[in-house]
């Protein structure tokens, strides 16, 4: 079957303009830059400006508009991916994954993909992982999760875990997902990764806030290649 690429959606976004005040040349460089604001509470990330930004961006139209795939159905496809127990449907995950596939496309290479929290170790066996072109939307999902983890497990603080991941590989399949404008679920800005042949950690780093020696306000910023 025949796949094409989807053009590089950094090469289009950067330089992007932060806080109108700095400019960042690469979703690294921004990144960092939110997380450093996140410990100092200088200010509050918001998800919102990098998704007007995205909306507007062309490239990132053409990413949203070659899929038919929405939130519901990414939904139902991860409801039916994890169920374990209804023998009913124990051929639907692979049924839908395979239809899933079917639409997908190849990302570009040097395109850096976003992911909150632990990477799961299913990943590497389902080739499945749901991203973010949004560094914003990855850090507010890190927040959630670790105040989540921290009621659990009646801590008063969990430490942040944010996730870079670049494309090195040329085989990597997957496909924004298209979100409702009129919700929320527009903030996500997700792309969902089908399919790769290895995904390695490279680099792993404490962020710290240097007016702070409590090192439990630290962020852990972990990155990727994804081939």
């Amino acid at each position: 079957m025949s796949r094409s690429t989807l053009p590089l959606l950094d090469s289009s976004l950067y330089p992007q303009v932060w806080q109108q005040q700095q400019t960042f040349t690469s979703p690294q460089a921004l990144l960092l830059s939110m997380l450093s604001a996140t410990l100092s509470k200088d200010v509050t990330i918001d998800a919102s400006a990098f998704t007007k930004q995205l909306l507007a961006d062309d490239v990132y139209q053409e990413w949203i508009n070659t899929t038919v795939f929405g939130r519901y159905l990414h939904r139902n496809f991860t409801a039916f991916y994890q169920q374990t127990e209804d023998s009913f449907n124990t051929d639907m995950p692979a049924l839908f994954r395979q239809e899933l596939v079917r639409h997908a496309q190849y990302l570009p290479l040097g395109q850096v993909l976003f992911f909150a929290g632990d990477m799961p170790k299913s990943v590497r066996q389902t080739k499945t992982l749901t991203t973010t072109v949004n560094p914003a939307t990855a850090i507010i999902n890190a927040q959630t999760t670790s105040e989540n983890l921290s009621k659990k497990l009646k801590v008063n603080n969990s430490r942040l875990i944010i996730n870079q991941i670049t494309i090195t590989g040329k085989q990597v399949l997957g496909f924004a997902i298209r979100h409702n404008k009129r919700t929320s679920e527009r903030l996500r800005n997700e792309v969902l990764i089908l399919d790769f042949q290895d995904l390695r950690l490279v680099n792993e780093q404490a962020i710290e806030d240097i007016k702070k020696s409590n090192t439990d306000d630290s962020i852990l910023l972990r990155s990727y290649e994804i081939r």
